[in-house]
Formats: C-alpha cells, sequence, structure tokens
C-alpha cells in the first residue's frame, strides 16, 4: 500500500546548553499520521529554494499548533494581549500553504495551523478573543486540564467536507487557542463555529482536501472515531 509523504512544519525551541536548539514538532502529529496510514517528516524553517525542494516531493502538507502570528502578516500592530510569536516559522508555513492551497496539494490545518491558512488567503485573525470578541467561552482553559479536556462542542455546516467526514451533529472538542479568525481568507468558507461564534473550521471548495480547524484532533482521534475520520480523509486524498 502506497503511504503518503506528509510535510508537519516545525518551529525552533531552546535546547541544551550542550546541544543547542532544536527543530521540534510534538509527537503526538506525527503519531496521528502514522496511525492514518502516512509517513510523516519534519519541515523546518528554511530559505524559500530549500522549501520548494521539500514541498515539490511531499503528497501532503500537515500545520501543526503552536505560538502566535506576528500580526505584521495580516495588517495589524502587536495587541497588548498578543501571546508568544514564533516568527521563524511565520514565513515558512505561510509560503508552504500558499502554494499548496494554490497548487491544489492536500493540506490539513491544526489551531494555529487554521490561523496560518487564514492569514495565507488574505484573512485576519483576533490576536487575543478575551480581549476582541464577547464570550463566555473558555477557549483557553486552565493547562492543569489534560489535552483531551473538552471545552465545547462545535456546529458543523451540513453541507462541508468537515460534516462528510465527522458528520453533521455538534462534535465535542478541546481547546487551546487565544486567537481566532476575524476576517475570512479568500476561497475559504466555514465550516463550524464555537457555540458563540468563533470559527472553527474552515475549508476551501473544489480543493482536493484543504481543511483546517481550531481544535487538536491529535488529542482527540483515539477515543473520537469521528476525529479519526479527519486524519483518514487527509491521509486519503494525500495518497490519491
Amino acid at each position: 500500500m502506497h503511504r503518503p509523504l506528509i510535510g508537519l512544519t516545525a518551529g525552533i525551541r531552546r535546547g541544551t546548553p550542550q546541544g543547542g536548539p532544536l527543530v521540534a514538532v510534538r509527537q503526538k502529529y506525527a503519531q496521528s499520521v502514522l496511525d492514518a496510514g502516512g509517513l510523516p517528516v519534519v519541515v523546518p524553517p528554511a530559505t524559500e529554494d530549500v522549501l520548494r525542494g521539500i514541498f515539490e516531493r511531499l503528497d501532503g502538507l500537515l500545520l501543526p499548533g503552536g505560538g502566535d502570528i506576528e500580526p505584521a502578516h495580516f495588517g495589524e500592530k502587536p495587541h497588548p494581549r498578543l501571546g508568544d510569536v514564533e516568527p521563524e516559522r511565520d514565513l515558512p508555513e505561510l509560503t508552504l500553504c500558499r502554494w499548496a492551497l494554490a497548487e491544489d496539494k492536500p493540506v490539513f490545518g491544526i489551531c494555529r495551523g487554521i490561523q496560518v491558512m487564514n492569514v495565507a488567503a488574505g484573512g485576519t485573525l483576533y490576536q487575543d478573543i478575551p480581549a476582541q470578541y464577547k464570550t463566555t467561552i473558555v477557549h483557553a482553559p486552565d493547562l492543569s486540564n489534560p489535552r483531551g479536556y473538552i471545552a465545547h462542542t462545535l456546529a458543523v455546516e451540513a453541507s462541508s467536507r468537515l460534516a462528510g467526514m465527522v458528520g453533521q451533529q455538534p462534535l465535542p472538542v478541546n481547546s487551546w487557542h487565544h486567537q481566532a479568525i476575524k476576517n475570512l481568507g479568500r476561497d475559504l468558507v466555514v465550516s463550524a463555529r464555537a457555540p458563540d461564534g468563533i470559527v472553527e473550521g474552515v475549508e476551501t471548495p473544489g480543493h482536493r482536501f484543504a481543511v483546517a480547524v481550531q481544535f487538536h484532533p491529535e488529542d482527540l482521534y483515539e477515543v473520537d472515531e469521528r476525529v479519526r475520520r479527519l486524519f483518514a480523509g487527509f491521509i486519503t486524498a494525500s495518497g490519491a
């Protein structure tokens, strides 16, 4: 069976004094791709020519969670509640995502990944939900909770590709974000919202697979068959 090669974009993490910085991505992302039948490969921050060489060899692209995006990428100044940014990831991920959207290469965005996809398509973000959006939902629960802690449900659009994978019924999800989509990017449509109206799913109609969600399915797929179908759909599209 052909196992598609899936690129997982990575950030730079502080390492040991002896070893220096690390190129890092959470192991759960790699495991979710492996369990769904793909072959994960870490894509480090790099120059555009290097990224292009990697991109052309990939069957699919996964944009994982992480820190905030520099607001300059969507034409804003930093809000006082802006969190830790990962500037070394921003341009490489935005570039890779734009290529994937333009060239019909399967791309799956998770948490930060949905924000990257929206900004890559020309959209904007709420830099801090509590400061910029009226809601009673806690989108960033206390870190003492387990990663699979269910924070709220999603209303999934009936006609969406997302609904074709997870169903239309309210989907219980975890939540670990303080930013969210504000103005939607070009060619993206909303596929899911939280009960307070925050956009939690987007996709590009007609694309082979351009789907992104705000929650963390890599922490739920082992216990929820509906979420597991997200990864299965992505890997299937990447192997087509």
